[in-house]
């Protein structure tokens, strides 16, 4: 009859050589199939490390690998402190580590999905004759609709420049920090000069005192208040010595010593600069690094809304299969693709979080240039007072005080002045040359603050404006 079938009937070694036959078909199937996927992932893998590859961070690693030695300074230089801290500040080491691992990040925002790979059988030692046995090997790869991958890397790239940015402010921070504590040692190593100056004229007065009263011209009280205000002057000065040695560990802390390897600082504390006007300062408040920091970080989150945009749109995913029939000794080719209906999840509520972060970022970055405007408008009032402070001493005060020791020290020991009016004089003076040492270090604090606000030094400001009158 022609229209019957009859199922072929295999003998035992039929069926042995079949399968045989099926496994060996299968073998070079799949050998086939990882050549092809291994091909797919170098090919992907190559690309996508040839996108991230980029010379971003070599300034940051040339600089760790190349760190100088540390070595005996008997004089350092402001200069010279700044160039050790550059290099060898942990924090900012931490802060270029930070940047060196966004890098990691870029690299994987960039790389592609990986795909799958499924082995699928089925009634493969079944003995019902009407089930046909096969074996699946199956691909898939999922891609990416909507620009999503564009968008991810955008966001670590601006992940990166924030952090780059961050980088800056700690710079700027560090520097400042150092020139702060910088005057701390040159405040500390003038007040020494001005408290052994005195200890010597008290010493003087001290002598001048004894023979005073050895030749019956004064009590004995004198020589005992003389030996007295001796004391206390030796008491400030080893204070102040310690001081000095405390400012000076501080400065070394900042580049890793903790024991300082230089004698003395060099530098000049009676250095006056031009301080230009309030409104050309504010005009610069937009180069400050944490402003800037704050107008990156806007970018950022918008980076970030474009990435939850493209996200609401689906993925699609294609796949490819070779199906082998076992008894049949057939190989069938199968193509499938996947793509989910956005019918509930449209990433709404991400896009929505995502649009607030923006306004979140934006009134953080009204509310950071208020907070500078406000710092800044304070410290130049206070650079304005402690200059007129320091004329005012240097001109009037310390001119005065003084001569009015001179003459009283001169006509103590002639005998016109007493004890009392001279030790008056000269407490006076050194009070305040004091006050001057001090006013002198807290007016370059000041213009440490203020140019750090603006982000440029204050001489750049005066040579704009020669430069624009030439």
């Amino acid at each position: 009859m022609c229209c019957n079938q009859s199922r072929i009937a295999y003998s035992p070694a039929d069926t042995t050589k079949l399968n045989m036959r099926s496994w060996m078909h299968i073998g070079r199937a799949m050998a086939g199939l990882i050549l092809v996927v291994t091909g797919v992932l170098v090919v992907l893998g190559d690309v996508a490390v040839a996108q991230t590859s980029s010379p971003v961070m070599d300034q940051y690693i040339d600089r760790e690998a190349s760190l100088p030695n540390m070595v005996s300074i008997n004089t350092l230089t402001l200069p010279q402190a700044l160039e050790l801290v550059m290099q060898n500040n942990p924090e900012l080491t931490a802060a270029a580590r930070e940047i060196s691992a966004l890098e990691g990040t870029k690299l994987q925002a960039s790389v592609f999905r990986n795909p799958d790979f499924i082995t699928e059988t089925e009634e493969i030692n079944s003995h019902n004759r009407n089930i046909q046995p096969f074996v699946t090997l199956r691909i898939s790869q999922l891609f990416e609709l909507g620009g999503k991958r564009h968008a991810r890397m955008n966001v670590a790239g601006m992940s990166q420049e924030v952090a780059q940015q961050a980088y800056e402010v700690k710079r700027v921070d560090i520097m400042a920090r150092t020139a702060d504590t910088f005057i701390d040692v040159l405040e500390g190593q003038a007040l020494v000069d001005v408290l052994e100056n005195t200890l010597q004229l008290t010493e003087l007065a001290l002598s001048t005192a004894n023979k005073r009263v050895a030749a019956d011209k004064a009590p004995p009280m004198e020589a005992i208040r003389s030996k007295v205000n001796l004391s206390t002057v030796g008491v400030e000065l080893e204070q102040a010595r310690r001081n000095l040695a405390a400012a000076k560990t501080r400065l070394a802390l900042l580049w890793g010593e903790h024991t300082p390897q230089f004698s003395l600082v060099q530098g000049e504390l009676e250095s006056f600069v031009t301080i230009p006007g309030l409104d050309r300062l504010l005009e610069y408040i937009e180069t400050n690094p944490v402003l800037l920091q704050s107008s990156k970080q806007i970018t950022q989150r918008e980076a970030m809304l474009d990435l939850e945009n493209a996200r609401r749109i689906p993925d699609i995913r294609l796949g490819a299969a070779i199906r082998r029939y076992l008894e049949l000794d057939q190989n069938t080719a199968l193509l499938d693709m996947s793509i989910p209906i956005p019918i509930f999840d449209r990433n709404q509520g991400n896009r929505l979080e995502a649009q607030q972060r923006i306004y979140q970022a934006r009134d953080q970055r009204m509310a950071v240039e208020l907070q500078l405007r406000t710092e800044l408008t304070r410290v130049y009032e206070s650079l304005l007072a402690a200059q007129r402070e320091t004329q005012t001493l240097r001109d009037e005060v310390l001119p005065g005080a003084q001569k009015a020791f001179e003459l009283t020290n001169r006509g103590y020991q002639l005998g016109k002045f007493s004890f009392l009016e001279m030790l008056d004089a000269q407490r006076v003076f050194f009070q305040n040359r004091t006050l001057y040492v001090r006013a002198l270090a807290n007016y370059q604090r000041l213009v440490n603050a203020l140019e750090r606000l603006v982000a440029a030094p204050l001489e750049h400001f005066t040579i704009r404006r020669n430069g624009n009158n030439q």
